[in-house]
């Protein structure tokens, strides 16, 4: 048994998912995809075909972190929906095989973008990478959770009042040092929660470009990968996490389009993007649209500072955790500057 969240006791592992998933045959190799900080992530190439693995760090975790079995159950339920997701072969819990919990699941071949300025395309092909993006969202925000099983998948209750809650705790556990732009940062979302509604969907939790598995040659989206964060909420979180991703800085660990010219680039602007997503979904104005933004730096910023707690205690799946995390103070600047320009 191995605890290397960089290697896998393999031999041990063939012979375990030959006893559990059909028509799995070993012997097998694993290689550990770069980039990511959560989960670790394995290409396994077996004589039955290609797969992929996923486990929980190992060491000490966060409560309700890692969560690689609402992940697994999430990509269960989500196979007949029209949301396109990888197939999921098997949930081990048993942390004796590897050392933790981890699910297997089918290997999509396709292209992956990591800028969204999407510099590899021609121009005329990037807004409808976009478009589908928006669709693929607007399709799962309109999945009958509990028809697919999920009904259970989350608390009831304020999504917001739970989420900032929550979240406001995770980042306390995982305190570094005291940054002042997230303490204004959790006051103001404390003190301007929207009021309760009837909005409630399945919601990915770290919806973005890289995210996604796109087909070799077409705009359409053949996986989207990382359900980790998923859980029933409110489905403008989801919308407003897209966006905000798109409003970081071009460079850096997570880059986005801040300073770059949407126009010129082919590139819709948030406002377009946001009104799709409205059209297919049937909704209208989207009332406080600062405090979706706010709170999706915020929640960004509290997982980056878990992920420099994680390379502080040595836990990280990642050599660049440390750079990625100190990244938490620079999001809550973002994010305050959001509603005090706006006063």
């Amino acid at each position: 048994m191995t605890t290397d969240v960089n290697s896998l006791d393999t031999v041990r592992l063939a012979a375990y998912l030959e006893s559990v998933i059909a028509g799995f045959q070993g012997p097998l190799t694993a290689e550990k995809f770069t980039g990511g900080q959560s989960n670790p992530t394995f290409l396994l190439k077996a004589r039955s075909g290609e797969y992929v693995l996923r486990r929980q760090p190992s060491g000490s975790l966060l409560k309700g972190a890692h969560a690689v079995d609402r992940e697994y159950r999430v990509l269960d339920a989500l196979r007949d929906t029209g949301v396109p997701v990888a197939h999921a072969y098997h949930l081990c819990e048993a942390p004796e095989v590897i050392g933790s919990m981890f699910y297997v699941m089918s290997f999509v071949q396709g292209r992956i973008f990591w800028d969204p300025a999407l510099p590899e395309l021609p121009s005329e092909q990037r807004a409808p990478l976009y478009s589908e993006m928006i669709r693929v969202l607007a399709t799962l925000h309109d999945v009958d959770v509990n028809a697919v099983g999920l009904g259970d998948y989350g608390r009831p209750g304020n999504y917001f009042e739970r989420q900032v809650g929550m979240w406001t705790k995770q980042y306390r556990a995982a305190e570094t040092e005291t940054i002042a732009a997230m303490e204004t940062l959790i006051v103001w979302l404390q003190a301007n929660l929207p009021a309760a509604d009837d909005q409630l969907s399945l919601v990915h939790g770290d919806y973005r470009l890289d995210n996604l598995i796109f087909h070799p040659a077409e705009a359409r989206v053949l996986a989207v990968l990382d359900w980790e964060l998923s859980t029933l909420g409110h489905p403008l979180a989801d919308l407003a996490y897209f966006c905000m991703c798109l409003r970081l800085p071009s460079v850096g660990h997570i880059s986005g389009l801040a300073n770059k010219n949407r126009e010129q680039l082919g590139i819709p602007t948030e406002a377009e993007l946001v009104a799709q997503y409205c059209a297919l979904r049937g909704i209208g104005t989207i009332a406080n649209w600062p405090f979706y933004l706010a709170f999706s730096f915020f929640r960004l910023a509290a997982i980056l500072q878990g992920v420099l707690k994680r390379s502080v205690d040595g836990n990280a799946s990642s050599d660049k955790a440390a750079q990625v995390g100190k990244m938490a103070g620079h999001l809550a600047q973002l994010a305050v500057a959001l509603f005090e320009n706006d006063r």
